[in-house]
């Protein structure tokens, strides 16, 4: 039974636990910075989003008015171009 192996031995046990510990935490942060991107809203939204919001908000209420008879067509039209556009 010369040059025959019996093992790792104590040190390649020792080796290997630390090899697999170290790949199991460096998971185990990925993972919960993964999480994190995931749950974590963005702090704000674009002004860009929250405008085209508040435009669709107005032009739905303008739409209502409208519906209700409180603005003709006329009204209606005009008062969505100024919205359009800003003024």
């Amino acid at each position: 039974m010369v040059g025959r192996r019996r093992g790792m031995g104590v040190v390649g046990v020792a080796a290997t636990a630390k090899v697999v510990s170290n790949r199991t935490q460096a998971q185990a942060e990925q993972k919960a910075a993964q999480q994190e991107a995931v749950v974590a809203p963005p702090a704000t939204a674009p002004a860009s989003e929250s405008a085209g919001e508040d435009m669709v908000a107005q032009l739905e209420k303008l739409a209502g008015l409208k519906a209700a008879g409180v603005l003709s067509e006329e009204e209606f039209t005009a008062a969505k171009a100024k919205l359009i556009s800003g003024s």
